[in-house]
């Protein structure tokens, strides 16, 4: 055999047609380049979910999507759960059994009258809280009232953990217990509706709140019986509440002796029996702490019959320096004293110090997430020992443990207890090996969303712990977290724990300087808000998002938002596209141009026409507040606002068009009046200011008018009686005055209305009004056969004839013969 190059022989295979070439290239190695620690690549859980009318598509790579869920693509409504599926979902909702040997019943002592009462109360319809302290025995009680009570309702018994959960969470946990809807999360008023209809007993763990949220609680489920268990330091319900009170005390000397009876499996020494005498009075009997004691018996026993027992655990090595169960050197090994009556108040510590290795870390990670416990399929990973999953039933023997919905966590007392012991000084770096294991997990595609939400309490606290720390790279690792978790929270429908999450990882991304990730984080807390209702937040964080993408040059993600932002201006009734405006919402004022005086319109008419088009944009532009909250608003409103609005502004527009063209109409067709007549220039505004000599448009001079030429060639003005005078040969022309190619309009400065019947100086003012500017030149009017009038002057010594002062003037100019009709 070549050592060098091994043939097949080596690994199990003959040598038919080795060295042989066959024609054929070696294999490729890359589908094993992830055994090289390389990351192959993976495919991105995509998940469709559907929160009231919209269609949410929750993409971990890009961030999430939301829209209107388009026609067809709703979901079926939810059924209700029959008998045996509510019992498989609550079977798989339970705790799992810890491994190991099995750990003791604990009976249920002197608990038989509360138990008797509750189930009265329970089966009249009436709902219960019970009070007591930790360590009390309330979810033995709750269990064993829930046994009795599997009949009483349609909808069976509902099992729920009060344990970080708000009266929302509460609803629609109590909704997808009872009710079959995959991937669909519906909104609060179709939420209210479906749960009014649940007849069920809902035994509720771990209350956490009470007060108004209670009460609204109470009210959404009019048709269910609660059974609340809390503690004394949790808010009372209201005043006015029908809540039924029952408070549990501890229990008395007999029943905790045979308590501890029951869990160290023998009767008691009378030393034994006068300890836990001593220690009933120090805990006032309550039943955990017996089971504790009942714990350390135990150990002790085992000391008894093997001295040596807890010697591979390492127990001498790592015991406290106080202990009360070191050997003098006079001491025989068998000679163990019971526990002092501090260490049975406080057995934690004690406990924990005869534990194996892999127990102790999983206490170390749990007070590092402050209590919880990790699922015992994450323990060998986070311990690194392949047997670690058995620490969990270690624990449980030892009472160090308690159930918390589908989860356990450390006992009532028992975290303080441990951190006392040093416990926690290692809290951050567990935390973050916690998280970064998490991260990995949750971010994987072969794992549900319901697995990663069945570990959210445990998350959620490692990067709580993470992201106030101060330490290098504890921020980039809560980050990391909450982008992988957060979008699994979301496809679970644990909504509560989504924005936990996004907020712990906005934060952190923003202490380690992570801009796109806290732009992520603010998309994803708008799209959260947008789809539970909360439009003003959704906005914010919407906006802060597409600028921080914007910054980045993200152009899909600013797009994203954009799309998103759009859904929360028409939900919220604000402008959309199309310029639509809500009704109650405040509208820039419309700015307008006056408009010119039309052709034939007075002054008066004028002033009326600019009013009237005032009113209108006025009218336009106003917009009538909300009735009140019960005001159709949003889309809708936007909508028949925007059509209302367009229909005045067209009906002003055709009023005002009707009023202008009869005006304009009746200007064209009138004729003059030859006692009121005068000549008016078709291309130069009466109200034009002369700006080339300083003159006003309406006071006259003594230059001659333009395009009245004389005989001679020269320009003549209106003398003192009216007709136009002839200036001398040695008399100069202004230099407003028409030249041989001018037309009126060149000379910038207009002719007079009519015409004086006296002389005026230069530069002053007339006596007469202007009338109107002509804006377009009528057609000629037809001399009238039956006006007798006569002139009010001489006739005229210009080329120009007219047979009346109320009939049109013919100018002759070098361009041509000019007609100047005389407007009345």
């Amino acid at each position: 055999m070549d050592p060098t190059h091994r043939g097949p022989e080596v690994f199990g295979h003959d040598m038919d047609g080795y060295g042989e070439d066959s024609g054929r290239r070696r294999q490729s190695r890359e589908p094993l380049i992830a055994d090289f620690g390389q990351q192959s690549l993976q495919q991105a859980r995509i998940v469709q979910l559907f929160p009231g009318d919209f269609l949410l598509t929750v993409n971990p790579v890009d961030g999430s999507e939301v829209e209107l869920c388009p026609p067809g693509e709703q979901p079926a409504d939810p059924v209700r759960r029959t008998a045996a599926e509510r019992t498989d979902r609550e079977r798989a909702a339970a705790p799992p059994v810890p491994p190991g040997p099995p750990v003791p019943q604990v009976p249920l002592l002197e608990r038989s009258q509360e138990r008797e009462r509750l189930v009265r109360l329970l089966a009249r319809g009436r709902s219960v809280r019970v009070t007591g302290p930790a360590g009390s025995g309330r979810t033995a009680l709750l269990n064993a009232v829930a046994t009795d009570c599997a009949d009483l309702a349609p909808d069976g018994v509902v099992r729920l953990s009060g344990h970080k959960r708000t009266a929302t969470d509460l609803l629609y946990g109590l909704f997808e217990a009872v009710f079959d809807a995959p991937l669909l999360r519906p909104d609060r008023a179709e939420l209210l509706e479906k749960v009014k209809g649940i007849g069920a007993v809902v035994v509720l763990d771990d209350l956490e709140f009470g007060g108004a949220p209670l009460e609204e609680l109470l009210d959404a489920t009019p048709e269910c019986a609660f059974l609340f268990a809390a503690t004394p330091d949790v808010a009372a319900p209201g005043a006015d509440s029908h809540l039924e009170e029952v408070f549990l005390a501890g229990l008395d000397r007999s029943a905790s002796v045979e308590l501890l009876e029951h869990v160290v499996e023998r009767p008691l020494t009378e030393e034994e029996a006068n300890w836990a005498g001593d220690l009933w009075f120090e805990s006032e009997g309550l039943p955990l702490r017996f089971v504790q004691a009942g714990a350390l018996l135990r150990q002790r026993d085992m000391l008894h019959t093997d001295p040596a027992a807890y010697d591979e655990f390492g127990y001498f090595d790592g015991r406290p320096v106080d202990d009360s169960f070191g050997q003098d050197s006079d001491e025989t090994p068998h000679d163990i004293p019971l526990p002092s009556l501090g260490e049975g108040a406080a057995p934690a510590a004690l406990l924990a110090s005869r534990l194996s290795g892999p127990a102790r870390d999983t206490l170390h990670f749990a007070v590092a997430l402050g209590g919880e416990v990790p699922h015992q399929a994450h323990l060998p990973a986070l311990v690194g020992d392949t047997h670690a999953d058995a620490a969990l039933g270690e624990l449980a023997g030892c009472g160090l443990l308690s159930p918390a919905g589908s989860r356990y966590r450390l006992a009532a007392g028992v975290v303080a207890q441990l951190e006392a012991a040093g416990y926690g000084e290692d809290a951050a770096d567990r935390a973050r090996t916690a998280a970064q294991h998490y991260a990995w997990w949750a971010g994987h595609p072969s794992v549900v969303p319901a697995r990663v939400v069945a570990e959210a309490d445990a998350i959620v606290a490692a990067m709580a712990r993470l992201v106030p720390g101060d330490a290098a790279g504890q921020a980039s690792a809560a980050v990391l977290l909450a982008r992988s978790a957060a979008p699994a929270f979301a496809a679970g429908l644990h909504w509560s724990g989504w924005e936990k999450a996004l907020r712990l990882g906005q934060e952190a991304a923003r202490i380690s300087g992570e801009v796109a990730e806290e732009a992520y984080f603010h998309h994803e807390l708008g799209v959260l808000a947008l789809c539970t209702g909360n439009l003003d937040r959704a906005r914010a964080e919407l906006e802060a998002s597409i600028g921080m993408r914007g910054a980045l040059a993200d152009k899909s993600g600013a797009v994203a938002g954009r799309r998103a932002l759009a859904l929360v201006a028409d939900r919220s009734g604000g402008p959309v596209s199309g310029g639509l405006i809500a009704a109650g919402e405040d509208m820039p004022a419309s700015r307008y141009e006056e408009p010119a005086s039309p052709v034939g319109l007075s002054v008066a008419g004028a002033t009326a026409a600019r009013r009237t088009s005032e009113d209108e944009t006025a009218l336009i532009s106003r917009i009538a507040p909300a009735a009140g909250p019960g005001a159709s608003g949003g889309r809708k409103a936007a909508l028949l606002g925007g059509a209302r609005r367009n229909l005045v502004a067209a009906g002003a527009g055709v009023l005002l068009a009707g009023v202008l063209g009869t005006v304009v109409t009746l200007g064209m067709t009138s004729s003059s009046d030859a006692r009121d007549g005068g000549s008016v220039t078709t291309e130069q505004p009466a109200d034009e200011d002369d700006t080339e000599n300083g003159f006003p448009a309406d006071e006259p001079t003594g230059a001659t008018a333009p395009g009245k030429a004389s005989p001679s060639g020269k320009s003549s003005a209106p003398g003192p009686s009216g007709s136009p005078t002839v200036p001398s040969a040695g008399q100069t022309q202004s230099t407003g005055e028409a030249g041989p190619g001018d037309s009126p309009s060149s000379t910038g400065r207009p002719p007079t209305g009519r015409p004086t019947t006296s002389s005026t100086p230069t530069g002053t003012s007339p006596t007469t009004s202007k009338p109107p500017t002509l804006s377009s030149p009528p057609p000629t009017p037809e001399p009238d056969p039956t006006d007798t009038s006569e002139p009010t002057g001489p006739p005229t010594t210009s080329p120009a004839t007219s047979d009346s002062a109320s009939g049109p003037s013919t100018t002759a100019s070098a361009s041509g013969t000019t007609v100047e009709p005389t407007v009345a």
